[in-house]
């Protein structure tokens, strides 16, 4: 995309706000007006060599001159970022990738975003987006089903109910709403919809084998979706091509063509 750049920017908050997950606030003006929902930055985490490679995090919500990026500790890259203070600087890039295209959606429909684990940091700004200016009389309806282990890993619930999305949780455990995979309870939301509209579409992120269930349901309803892949990613800008994934048109890159692809695109191994 165009509008990418790279500046050294401000962190105005860092706050814990689970067992291992933390929300990261960075003031910028540009990065912030550029954004789109599904897209994501890359942040170099450390000023010297210690870490090298720059790590992704997806943008989780905008507001004027300032973003949001919600993430949990999974390696040296996190944590070492996780003990950063307000006031200090990090070297950031982006906006980066292609979002979700929910420009095109028509206002009389049905919305379902899938969010697993940390699939969810994303999706809210989506949500966010589809449910802007919504009025009382229009016909748009925003389901959200959220997929975790346990119900200690279950995110954002609260800040999709404000937006006026309805929410549904699934736990692996059973220790909060549906017992079972998030994919299990997305079929039998489709299930249970008699004659799903043209207008329905799914938006989902999360790991690998959820999104190529989704892939498969939404062949199977005739229902379109996009989901967004969460890859190991280097350069973030297209040039390693070390996060390319095959699709129908041949290998294409998650950071550039992707994170966001329609799901019919992406042809899915065994394993995957």
């Amino acid at each position: 995309m165009g509008d990418k750049l790279q500046e050294e920017v401000k962190i105005l908050s860092n706050q814990k706000v689970g067992k291992s997950y933390f929300l990261l606030r960075l003031a910028s003006r540009k990065i912030s007006a550029f954004a789109s929902p599904g897209q994501f930055v890359q942040i170099k985490v450390a000023a010297d060599n210690e870490i090298l490679l720059r790590r992704p995090f997806g943008i989780h919500r905008v507001n004027k001159n300032t973003f949001d990026c919600l993430y949990s500790l999974v390696g040296a890259g996190t944590r070492h970022l996780c003990r950063k203070q307000p006031g200090s600087r990090l070297d950031v890039i982006g906006p980066l990738g292609n979002g979700f295209n929910y420009a095109l959606t028509a206002k009389r429909c049905t919305l379902i975003l899938v969010a697993g684990g940390m699939g969810v940091a994303p999706l809210v700004f989506l949500a966010e987006k589809l449910m802007e200016g919504k009025t009382p009389s229009a016909k748009r309806k925003v389901v959200v089903l959220i997929g975790a282990k346990t119900k200690s890993q279950i995110l954002c619930e609260r800040e999709f109910k404000k937006f006026g999305c309805s929410v549904k949780v699934a736990t692996d455990d059973g220790s909060r709403g549906f017992k079972g995979k998030v994919t299990d309870l997305l079929n039998n939301l489709l299930r249970e919809t008699r004659n799903p509209k043209p207008e329905t579409r799914i938006y989902a992120c999360g790991p690998r084998p959820m999104l190529k269930v989704i892939s498969r349901l939404s062949i199977r309803y005739n229902i379109p979706a996009e989901i967004s892949l969460e890859e190991h990613l280097a350069c973030g800008i297209g040039a390693c091509f070390g996060c390319a994934v095959r699709t129908r048109d041949g290998f294409k890159r998650v950071c550039k063509e992707g994170p966001v692809f329609p799901a019919e695109e992406i042809v899915w191994n065994q394993g995957g």
